[in-house]
């Protein structure tokens, strides 16, 4: 199916663009819509374009970011289980602000992380683009951790994965991939302004309620 879906796809533009590359983009997409509105349709659509990105970025030799998404779909499982158990029947899926402590070690992970995945990319031969490849791929764990954990700063994280993959994309020659990475970062600004806004109500609730209580 894969093979089949990375040989066949359209022309846009003179460039060629697998099946696979256009479903799987449409997917992350979707996600980043559905994330916003905090659904737990987000999770499934996930698994879905994890499978479809992983043979996309395994055919253009980005081992990072195929890599990445084995990781992904383990987060993936983990957040539809974290969503299913932090919902509210009025609110729905509760989120809130970092903590310092959290934004430290979510700073530490991504400095630390993308050093360490960039020296075995490149120990390995696994990507022609080690640093940024491994700074998507670390960014991208971070996020899906903080968005499975309810934090509003995991937008910011993948407002930072966007600035770095939308050139590698087009690197690649994913230029279609490189035109949703743009729109990503559309939503990610709507996301962190509407994720924050439920976050500061949900915080005034439970303030008042526990000076009722």
């Amino acid at each position: 199916m894969g093979h089949g879906l990375m040989q066949y796809g359209v022309t846009i533009l003179g460039q060629r663009i697998s099946y696979a590359e256009i479903l799987g983009q449409l997917a992350a997409l979707a996600v980043v819509f559905l994330a916003q509105r905090r659904t737990l349709w987000t999770w499934p659509i996930q698994v879905l374009a994890t499978v479809l990105l992983f043979v996309v970025y395994t055919s253009a030799d980005l081992g990072g970011l195929a890599a990445r998404q084995v990781v992904i779909l383990a987060i993936s499982v983990y957040g539809w289980w974290a969503w299913s158990r932090r919902r509210d029947p009025v609110h729905g899926v509760l989120v809130r602000t970092a903590t310092w402590r959290e934004r430290v070690a979510i700073a530490a992970v991504l400095a630390a992380g993308t050093a360490g995945v960039a020296v075995l990319l490149d120990v390995l031969n696994a990507s022609w683009a080690p640093w940024p490849d491994a700074w998507i791929f670390v960014g991208t764990v971070v996020a899906f951790a903080g968005q499975g954990l309810g934090l509003v700063e995991f937008w910011l994280v993948w407002l930072a994965v966007d600035v770095v993959g939308v050139p590698l994309q087009i690197h690649s020659h994913l230029y279609f991939s490189a035109a949703v990475y743009v729109v990503f970062a559309v939503l990610v600004l709507i996301g962190v302004r509407d994720w924050l806004r439920t976050a500061r109500r949900e915080a005034g609730h439970r303030s008042a309620e526990h000076a009722n209580a």
